[in-house]
């Protein structure tokens, strides 16, 4: 049994949100071990039950299961801040961003999540950008959404804080949406806190960590995949090399969705992000029109109008592995990221069995998952 169907109308009974809420905060268990454990186990419960008898397949001690306690006083909070959870699998969910092979299993949101599901468009850049950057991204996103697009950013300052702004007050439009790296609660930069409120109330705010979490840098890539995941495509406007913003148009690609990137001066070191962008393949954008005419043909009903995503697993459930299976899957892996689909084809063994030997050494903190379907042994 899936995480779809039946399990939509599951997620909304509190007994089995809450259970979805313990497997979610369980260490060990991401976005990936999530989905296969409700696809093998049928619903969040049975799977509690199963993993201290995974985790010792995988060779470690039982997972520390997140107290029900702990989750009731999570889910009491993001209700006292007017939030509210959206559950993978259920139909308030993104579809885009369902679609990628690590969607995040519940999201916390304040605002209008209508505004994900519509078209998308992701703007980000640099945190130090140029005021003729700032103002071109300002009147792009304001134009965007102008045409019932959404326009995704992640708050930050610079470029992101110029596209919120952009879009915001387009009435009967599109909107903007906002992907924080703490939690809902939580302003970063603080001096973005008045409009991060005013996205909550305007827009949509998303938050995958829990109420009170303050980012560390760890979050950030996290929160990336979500705004190129929720997005038809990303645009750069500017950016150095190495930067962050190119981290979410690389994930952008990997998902299979339009990257795109406005083109500056070879002597400004904040364009050589954008440069290198295009030379490498990305869209040149120089106007609102270009943008819109790349992801107008996705815009129609029923069309989720993106690729396929790289590494993307959509085998059988897991099943039982024996010891031998365990053993093959195990000698292949090493400290490199591989792909999941090379281990398959290697280990000799079926595409579900080599999923429940890696669940196995997820759970038992022995595998790390990257973006692209890989996975390593961990460090």
């Amino acid at each position: 049994m899936s995480d779809h169907g039946s399990n939509d109308e599951r997620a909304r009974r509190p007994a089995d949100a809450l259970a979805r809420l313990r497997l979610i905060r369980t260490a060990g268990v991401g976005p990936v071990a999530y989905a296969q454990l409700l696809a093998r186990f049928g619903n969040a419960e049975a799977a509690l039950d199963a993993l201290p008898r995974l985790a010792r397949r995988g060779g470690g001690g039982p997972p520390r299961v997140a107290e029900e306690a702990l989750v009731r006083r999570e889910a009491e909070r993001v209700g006292a801040l007017g939030a509210r959870y959206l559950f993978l699998g259920t139909p308030e969910y993104p579809p885009l961003l369902a679609e990628i092979d690590d969607a995040p299993p519940v999201l916390v949101v304040r605002g209008d999540e209508a505004l994900a599901a519509r078209p998308c468009v992701a703007i980000v850049g640099a945190r130090n950008a140029s005021a003729a950057a700032c103002r071109f991204a300002r009147g792009l996103a304001h134009e965007i959404a102008g045409e019932g697009v959404s326009v995704v950013s992640g708050l930050a300052r610079g470029i992101d804080t110029a596209a919120h702004v952009g879009a915001l007050g387009i009435d009967g439009a599109g909107g903007t949406v906002a992907v924080i790296a703490g939690g809902i609660d939580v302003a970063y930069p603080p001096e973005n806190g008045a409009l991060q409120e005013q996205v909550a109330e305007q827009g949509l705010l998303i938050a995958e960590q829990p109420p009170g979490t303050e980012p560390r840098a760890r979050h950030f890539p996290y929160r990336n995949r979500i705004i190129s995941g929720v997005s038809s495509g990303t645009l750069v406007v500017e950016a150095v090399m190495k930067s962050g913003s190119l981290i979410t148009a690389r994930l952008a690609g990997e998902q299979g969705r339009e990257v795109m990137a406005v083109p500056g001066s070879p002597l400004d070191p904040r364009s050589a992000g954008c440069n290198g962008l295009i030379r490498d393949g990305a869209t040149l954008v120089q106007s609102s029109a270009d943008v819109l005419e790349l992801i107008r043909p996705f815009a129609g009903p029923g069309s989720v109008g993106v690729r396929a995503p790289l590494g993307r697993y959509d085998g059988p459930p897991p099943e039982d592995a024996s010891d031998a299976d365990r053993r093959a899957v195990t000698a292949l892996l090493g400290p490199v990221p591989v792909s999941v689909d090379e281990l398959i084809r290697q280990a000799g063994r079926p595409p579900a069995v080599v999923q429940t030997v890696l669940l196995e050494l997820e759970l038992a903190g022995r595998v790390e998952r990257h973006a692209g379907g890989r996975v390593s042994l961990a460090a």
